[in-house]
């Protein structure tokens, strides 16, 4: 093949076999697509990017030992120009936020037909965003609200398991007050009237996971 017929060289990274391999074998049916390397971990794909250097990356986020996110991150680190894909069962809209925020040119859900990945594939690969019309506005409703701070998340984080603002003190080495202020903070970022209501949208919108 001459070098604008080349096919588009496509690393996989999918840390379920059953899934990668699915994925794989619907990849390869297509005479303009090649998969140049299979990932199971994030640090794997990572060292397999830089290495095979593809031209678009499939990419799950719940990855072990490097998630996603910072997958995306380090290889858009190393090479700005690299074009990721996210394949994921994560629909939350803090998910989507990060990965795009991130550098992925595109975000796919699992429940899509493999004629929309194939499409999604071909459409980073000529260097346009693909993101479904839902995605898309899942993504424009969560840049329109503010983020939560370091600190806030770490909270949050303890009032998912349950802590008092005693406990949130003592655990983050804060003043009882201080604890109740970025509770009161996270409340009203979150549009939330409890704490459990708080916890609830951070969970529906995978800003903290079970």
């Amino acid at each position: 093949m001459s070098d604008d017929k080349r096919p588009i060289r496509v690393l996989v990274a999918e840390d379920n076999f059953l899934t990668r391999f699915g994925t794989v074998m619907l990849l390869k049916t297509q005479a303009d697509i090649e998969v140049v390397g299979e990932a199971a971990d994030g640090a794997r794909a990572v060292s397999m990017y830089r290495e095979l250097q593809p031209d678009v990356m499939l990419l799950d986020l719940k990855m072990p030992v490097m998630h996603g996110v910072q997958v995306i991150a380090s290889v858009l680190r190393e090479t700005p120009a690299a074009r990721v894909l996210v394949l994921t069962f994560y629909d939350g809209d803090e998910d989507i936020f990060k990965a795009i925020k991130a550098g992925a040119r595109g975000y796919l859900t699992k429940e899509v037909h493999g004629e929309q990945i194939l499409a999604a594939l071909r459409a980073v690969h000529a260097g346009e965003r693909y993101m479904p019309a839902e995605i898309a506005s899942r993504l424009a409703d969560r840049m329109q609200q503010p983020s939560l701070t370091a600190r806030e998340q770490d909270v949050l984080e303890l009032m998912f398991k349950g802590r008092t603002n005693r406990e949130i003190a003592r655990d983050l080495e804060l003043s009882e007050k201080t604890a109740g202020f970025y509770v009161g903070n996270i409340l009203a970022k979150l549009g939330a009237k409890t704490r459990t209501e708080a916890v609830s949208i951070a969970l529906q919108r995978g800003i903290i996971s079970r």
